[in-house]
């Protein structure tokens, strides 16, 4: 607006400059402006000294100069005393908006630090570095104006003292990072001039002032001060918008927000009234925190935590309130939040340990209640509504919520800035997740015990049908699966309702699950009942029934009119056509399982079963096997059936037997009427008997064979003896003769068990084949 409508600069273009002025308070600087551009700053009534200009003000020179002059309040004003916020501020507003920055000083303030603004010239443009030094294209011009010249001086040489100044606050600056080694000739011009004094010289004062003016307005002149390199480069609609966009940045910087003493001394003192305040805080609550790191519940935490608090707040507030208001209202936040801090930490970790205890302590009473309820429910025979698994689990978890509520009541602050809410929400979440396992487990629980039962069921239908083979085997042990599946699925119905399992997908998972367990039990059982032994026992069974036993259950006896053969090959081939029953499972009876089977996988069995494969029981060359032991087996019971049949033929004709008797009459009367011989007979004939019958002829031949050889080594050395006795010489040459030739020696060993009994069993078989 001013711009445009007063200032008439908002066409201008790129034609136009800035000029502000920088300079302690009440040193001439409004006047300085006026004398150079004609403008109308209000100036110090010299009878009062007091502030004149606030904040900061802008004209345009006169005489259609193209140039805005801004005013700057002064720096070091008692009005605004320690507090210097503004100052900062302002210069460095000036400083970043500005192509020329007149410094305005006196000559007595060349030299000194304070006096002459360097402390804050330092700050202003260390932070006019950080903000605009990375993108600054243009430089600016510090125009040092040494008032009140009037010593014998020369320029040049206060010109060189302000020069070495600006050089040292510059390599003392803090320069960010990629502009280490920035020069200062990089950003800022340096021009120097000096005006008399106006009150002793007012001549003087004028002319020096006038030819200072036409530094600004002379375009011609040597010493012209508004050059190119100090354009901003923004055009002069825009100006508004610039200087708007540089003040709130400017404003936003907290690098200017340096302390008065005042508050240097406050911060101070705060500190040390908080460290002092928080000893006794701390050791009241460093004798919980060991117990609660241990995970205990500590119930008198909260209480104590509480007390602590409110006395240390009190212990600062009583010694830091009467330092600076700000201040202590910042420290004592910083304090406070250091407190709620602490206790929150230790209030943490004891809900902590008060979440882990309730989940285990939620998960340990909830099972044990299901599994109360569960025999409830076994007993009873019918669920009632507190057998459910929600009022089982509900019941218990509320009693855990209630515990855990108390316990975060407790350690709960209402002054302090955080809340235990979250923790709540994590303990919902954790009693979620574990009401979700037990359900789970709860689940896997029943299937356990609906598949032992089922098992229970199934095992002794297998063994019956299997130990009893026929023609409807199978059907027989499909039946039974039908019936046990059936009822496994009633409890499994009544068991997902108790659990709340309303899920329709998980049902269905949970129901398929079942199928399976039921298929591999009965699986199971039948591998059990099909392993070797057990099928060929079965095999030797049902050969021993058709072959030993007649259609009416009777032993056989064979007679040698008998046709064995043909009776064993019947039985034999009854016996072995069984095998092949054994060997795969036969559902076509089941009015459950699907037909195919394979088609049930993802509807009656779950995906990726692989049911076809465990239908088959035996494979091919198991049962190959199977079938060459079960017929060596058939061979042995024939060959016992044959030496039955023949053992029955074994019977003395009669003429031998009258043959005997006439021929060994005269025998038999000798023995009968001799006693030596007649009790000779009947003991050789009772020890014949009693080695038949008690079957000790093996025993009976070894040590008889043992006998022999014993006598055969006492002759042998009886002998030698003799021979050694007659024929001297020859011991001798014997005694010489090697050890190889006593191998040429004969040696009688006696037969080994193995032997004796093999000459036994052949002894036998002569015995029978002459009887035959």
């Amino acid at each position: 607006m001013f711009m445009k409508q007063r200032w008439n600069l908002a066409d201008a273009g790129f034609n136009y400059d800035v000029v502000a002025v920088f300079g302690s308070q009440s040193t001439g600087k409004s006047t300085l402006l006026n004398r150079l551009f004609g403008t109308r700053f209000d100036v110090m009534d010299e009878g009062q000294r007091q502030q004149t200009t606030r904040g900061i003000w802008a004209d345009r020179g006169t005489d259609s100069m193209p140039v805005l002059i801004m005013d700057v309040e002064g720096t070091d004003g008692r009005e605004r005393g320690e507090n210097q916020d503004f100052e900062r501020k302002s210069a460095l507003f000036s400083l970043a908006v500005s192509e020329v920055l007149l410094v305005n000083m006196w000559e007595t303030m060349v030299g000194l630090y304070n006096g002459a603004n360097m402390g804050l010239l330092k700050t202003v443009m260390e932070v006019n570095l950080q903000l605009f030094g990375g993108q600054q294209k243009s430089k600016t011009l510090l125009y040092f104006v040494i008032r009140d010249h009037a010593s014998s001086t020369p320029l040049e040489n206060l010109a060189a003292t302000l020069h070495n100044d600006m050089d040292r606050i510059w390599d003392g600056l803090n320069k960010p990072e990629g502009l280490e080694n920035a020069q200062l000739k990089d950003y800022f011009d340096l021009k120097f001039s000096s005006l008399p004094h106006k009150v002793l010289q007012p001549e003087n004062f004028e002319k020096a002032a006038l030819a200072l003016r036409s530094q600004f307005v002379d375009h011609k002149a040597d010493d012209y001060v508004f050059r190119p390199e100090y354009k901003r480069r923004v055009p002069a609609d825009g100006f508004p918008h610039y200087a708007e966009a540089v003040w709130d940045k400017v404003v936003s910087n907290k690098d200017l927000d340096l302390p008065t003493q005042q508050e240097l001394l406050a911060q101070y003192r705060c500190d040390e009234i908080a460290a002092a305040a928080l000893t006794p805080f701390r050791a009241s609550i460093e004798a919980l925190r060991p117990r609660v790191r241990e995970g205990e519940i500590v119930h008198e935490l909260g209480a104590t935590a509480l007390a602590a608090r409110k006395q240390a707040i009190a212990a600062f507030d009583e010694q830091a309130a009467r330092y600076h208001a700000e201040v202590y209202k910042k420290k004592r936040m910083a304090f406070v939040q250091t407190i709620d801090g602490e206790l929150q930490s230790l209030a943490l970790n004891q809900v902590k340990n008060a979440l882990s205890q309730a989940a285990e302590k939620f998960a340990s009473e909830s099972h044990k209640a299901l599994e109360e309820a569960a025999d409830r429910v076994s007993l009873e025979g019918a669920m009632e509504a507190g057998n459910s698994f929600s009022a089982v689990v509900g019941a218990v978890r509320k009693r855990v919520t209630k515990w855990f509520s108390e316990i975060v009541d407790s350690l709960t602050i209402e002054e302090a800035g955080w809340t235990l809410d979250a923790e709540v929400k994590q303990l919902k979440g954790m009693l979620d997740t574990t009401t979700a396992k037990l359900r789970q487990a709860e689940m896997e629980r029943a299937l356990e015990q609906l598949r032992r039962h089922a098992q229970d069921m199934l095992s002794e239908v297998i063994s019956d049908r299997l130990n009893n083979p026929d023609d409807g085997m199978w059907a027989g042990v499909m039946e039974g699966f039908d019936t046990a599946n059936a009822q496994a699925e009633d409890q499994l119905q009544r068991r997902m309702d108790m659990a709340e399992v309303g899920d329709s997908e998980q049902r269905i998972k949970l129901q398929r699950k079942l199928h399976r367990g039921l298929w591999e039990d009965m699986v199971s059982g039948l591998k059990e009942e099909v392993a070797d032994q057990m099928v060929l026992l079965k095999l030797r069974t049902a050969l021993e029934d058709r072959f030993r036993y007649d259609e009416n259950g009777l032993p056989r006896v064979w007679r040698p009119s008998d046709d064995i053969d043909a009776q064993f090959s019947v039985a034999r081939n009854a016996a072995q056509a069984l095998l092949p029953q054994f060997s795969r499972i036969d559902i076509s009876a089941s009015k459950t399982l699907p037909q195919p089977i394979s088609s049930g996988i993802g509807t009656y069995f779950p995906a990726g079963f692989d049911v076809e494969r465990s239908m088959t029981l035996i494979s091919g060359s198991r049962l190959r096997e199977l079938n060459k032991r079960f017929g060596r087996e058939a061979d042995a019971l024939y060959l016992e059936a044959k030496r039955a049949m023949v053992t029955t033929q074994n019977q003395v004709p009669i003429w031998v037997m009258a043959l005997l008797v006439v021929l060994g009459w005269n025998e038999a009367m000798t023995i009968l009427f001799n006693p030596l011989y007649l009790v000779l007979t009947a003991l050789l004939a009772g020890t014949v008997f009693v080695l038949h019958n008690l079957r000790l002829w093996g025993p009976v031949v070894r040590a008889a064979g043992g006998l022999v050889n014993v006598a055969n080594d006492h002759v042998h050395e009886l002998l030698v003896e003799a021979v050694n006795r007659t024929d001297p010489g020859r011991n001798r040459t014997a005694g010489r003769r090697p050890k190889s030739d006593r191998a040429e020696e004969i040696e009688l060993e006696p037969l080994s068990e193995s032997q004796q009994d093999l000459s036994m069993a052949d002894a036998e078989e002569a015995t029978g084949s002459n009887t035959d």
